[in-house]
């Protein structure tokens, strides 16, 4: 016997998600990590870069579940986020739409038809690491993240990527959790390319919103940036993001940041799923 999984594939500058109103308990807890491996494969399910699910708190608050294709969690998804804010809209939530992941609470605003900005509840530093005789740099964006320069053309080079990134991602220096791996490059200051080696995903993305984050502010680090509100313009494979911030050099801190792109749905469907996962 089989029950249907009702389900909306979204898309955020290519990352793409299958996303669950969960409101009625379409699916409980403790099937989300074997529901998504399921849906996430691209041959024998839906296909995407991971699972959201939304719920309501008996006092009508917002959470925004997260995993990753391989069941694993993950601390937060700036692109999924960004398509969770799209999927309330449509369901009828007010805007600002506010919710929360995890122990944070995000706001999601629309700046155009097509465009969702998200405030990050983050403050956070760009702390230098050497790992194997490299200089990198290590970002929290609510989740982990390690950013490493490289030359424009060597953002081509995809199979050298996947496994300089698989090496650091699952490297000692960042265990037990591992590390999502941005690789940056650039001729201006205000301008970043990036390619992303994301954990969970275990490949590169076509956009990842919390690298892009990280890479923005690393990016500003090596560029000797200002004090105050900067913004950065980051173009990934999907697309281009646009990453809001400021900063003190007194401190070195960065807060005050927002992370914005397109985010739209792609189609609604239902999916078939065993009585139990």
């Amino acid at each position: 016997m089989t029950r249907s999984l009702l389900f909306t594939k979204m898309e955020a500058t290519g990352n793409d998600f299958v996303v669950v109103d969960n409101r009625n308990g379409q699916t409980s807890p403790d099937e989300w990590a074997a529901l998504a491996r399921r849906v996430s494969d691209r041959r024998f399910g839906i296909g995407s870069d991971g699972l959201i699910l939304l719920e309501e708190s008996v006092d009508g608050g917002l959470t925004m579940h997260y995993k990753n294709p391989d069941g694993s969690d993950a601390g937060m998804c700036g692109n999924g986020g960004r398509c969770f804010v799209r999927f309330a809209l449509e369901r009828g939530y007010d805007e600002p739409v506010r919710f929360r992941v995890h122990d944070k609470e995000y706001t999601g605003h629309v700046t155009d038809n097509e465009t969702i900005r998200l405030d990050f509840p983050l403050e956070t530093g760009v702390e230098p690491v050497r790992v194997d005789g490299e200089n990198l740099y290590r970002v929290y964006t609510n989740t982990e993240h390690l950013v490493v320069p490289v030359r424009l053309a060597q953002l081509q080079e995809e199979e050298k990527l996947v496994k300089r990134g698989r090496a650091l991602r699952n490297h000692p220096a960042f265990a037990p959790k591992g590390t999502n791996v941005n690789f940056i490059a650039g001729n201006r200051a205000e301008q970043v390319n990036l390619q992303t080696y994301e954990r969970g995903v275990e490949a590169l993305t076509l956009a990842c919103g919390t690298g892009a984050i990280a890479s923005a502010l690393a990016w500003h680090q090596l560029k000797g940036g200002d004090d105050g509100e900067q913004s950065c313009r980051v173009e990934a494979r999907g697309g281009v993001l646009k990453v809001c911030f400021r900063f003190s050099d007194n401190g070195d801190q960065y807060d005050r940041i927002s992370l914005e792109g397109p985010a739209r749905t792609v189609f609604t469907g239902s999916f078939p799923l065993p009585d139990t996962l």
